[in-house]
């Protein structure tokens, strides 16, 4: 009982926290017209106002639709308050929210399609100092639309496809469109972003869209259409295109991996497009918070090393590295003590396994308390690579080169015997979503990845013996968004 009360108190102590310092910013579509979308610094605190509510949807979802129910999450020391996630029993009823005031509703991401719809209908009609500043507002617009309906469809399938501002953000009150039809509108938005958005550099730290970032997404749009829509090699040339564009960018791989994730050294040269967190601008805890070691939970017998290493001590292990993932890393492969540490405790007899926690977003310290609000990263070079090896290898082309280059990285002066050869296309597909599970992890790709890959019932241990029932591939669109939009249909199965 006295165990329980603490997890309670740790959890409501870090949903507040959450909640105490996170920016709200007001619709704008409650501002008259008459006062608002007159001038330039209308459309950028418009802009700027978007990423704010991209930054919302970061916390917890991004990674729960993109990650939660994959191999590489499982039980952790803590509560098992996740495990409708990693074993797959979601319903209807269960999937919309993780505590009370954290949602994973699509509520969220329409609320961002909202305000990309207002920028992309007024900002035409404002007077710019200079037309590329129009076009490229225009252009984060409509990157950001494509992103948030990519994003949900990957989520929850067939939508409601509203492409004009709306005056109630609470719901959306339309029947849902087919996949097609959305999928033609993410594409429509990815051309026109790639036309208005002028030359290959990054935009205010490779936080905001940029023609790099909007090419990896128009990779990832095309490879997921290729092989989950019948696109065939027409889309996987269209993702090989964009990826080799953005080779003339200003990327690269970081020598060391762990020096990627590093609080310290945000929007660095691999980084393509992440979403910004700043304990200055905003101390909100992410979800890596529920992922991390707390004393409570701790075992006897620690040793020093590995308690230098992740102290101080923050957050509740609500889960974690499963057993699949913690395993999937060879002794020399570097990025296994920067994505994930194992604790053993030892009560005199020896070292025993008790738990594993997320490394790779730690988060910072600040006056002696960690706070978790390293960047949500959506797109960085070694993803790049590795989905041009997809690309490739699809179109029956030799991806060692890519999937080299990344491994050279992982071992160091270790590389000798890890060196990928290719052999027949469905073993280097093997190799490559195996590659990206151990060079993604926990970074929000692993679901998607498997589902793209048509590798989710195989791999995954909750899915096993449910092939088949492909309506487990979407998740289910929850109780409370049913009761707000009595004109969506929910998904056949749930």
């Amino acid at each position: 009982m006295k165990k329980s009360i603490i997890i309670l108190a740790l959890a409501t102590a870090l949903i507040n926290f959450s909640c105490k310092k996170e920016l709200n910013l007001a619709p704008v579509s409650q501002i008259s017209n008459t006062s608002f979308w007159k001038t330039e610094s209308d459309a950028k605190g418009a802009m700027n106002g978007m990423y704010t509510i991209l930054r919302g949807e970061a916390i917890n979802n991004l990674f729960i639709w993109g990650e939660g129910r994959s191999d590489a999450m499982g039980i952790n020391a803590g509560a098992a308050v996740f495990q409708n996630w990693y074993e797959n029993l979601l319903t209807a009823d269960n999937s919309g929210a993780i505590f009370s005031g954290a949602p994973t509703t699509w509520g969220g991401m329409y609320n961002l399609v909202h305000h990309t719809n207002l920028l992309i209908k007024y900002v035409p009609e404002i007077s710019f100092g200079s037309e590329t500043t129009r076009k490229n507002i225009l252009a984060h617009a409509h990157a950001m639309r494509a992103f948030a309906y990519f994003t949900m469809s990957k989520t929850w399938g067939a939508l409601p496809l509203v492409t004009e501002p709306t005056s109630d953000l609470s719901s959306v009150q339309r029947e849902r469109s087919p996949e097609a039809d959305i999928f033609t509108l993410i594409k429509s938005d990815i051309s026109e972003a790639e036309t208005l958005f002028s030359g290959m550099g990054f935009q205010d730290g490779r936080d905001m869209w940029s023609l790099p970032s909007l090419l990896a997404l128009k990779a990832d749009v095309y490879l997921w259409t290729g092989k989950t829509m019948n696109g065939g090699d027409a889309d996987f040339n269209t993702a090989l295109t964009a990826l080799n564009q953005i080779d003339a960018a200003d990327v690269e791989l970081l020598s060391d991996f762990g020096n990627i994730f590093d609080y310290t050294n945000k929007r660095n040269k691999e980084i393509l497009m992440a979403v910004t967190f700043n304990f200055e601008e905003s101390a909100v805890n992410t979800i890596y918070a529920w992922m991390y070691a707390s004393d409570v939970f701790m075992p006897g017998g620690v040793d020093q090393e590995t308690l230098d290493y992740i102290q101080p001590y923050a957050g509740v292990p609500f889960w974690g590295p499963s057993n699949i993932a913690r395993n999937k890393f060879m002794a020399d492969d570097k990025r296994k003590k920067a994505t994930l540490t194992e604790i053993y405790g030892n009560d005199g007899t020896g070292p025993e396994f008790h738990s594993a926690i997320v490394t790779k977003f730690n988060g910072t310290i600040v006056s002696g308390q960690r706070y978790f609000i390293d960047d949500y990263v959506l797109y960085r070079y070694a993803d790049v690579l590795l989905m041009k090896a997809e690309a490739k290898n699809a179109l029956n082309q030799d991806p060692s080169s890519e999937i080299n280059k990344v491994r050279q990285r992982a071992y160091g002066n270790q590389f000798a015997g890890h060196e990928f050869t290719s052999g027949t296309k469905d073993a280097n597909d093997a190799a490559i979503l195996d590659e990206r599970f151990k060079e993604l992890m926990f970074e929000g790709k692993r679901w998607w990845d498997l589902v793209r890959f048509g590798k989710a019932f195989e791999l995954v241990p909750s899915l096993q013996g449910r092939a088949g029932q492909n309506y487990l591939l979407l998740f289910p669109i929850p109780t409370t968004t049913l009761s707000l939009e009595p004109m969506v249909s929910p998904n056949t199965g749930y």
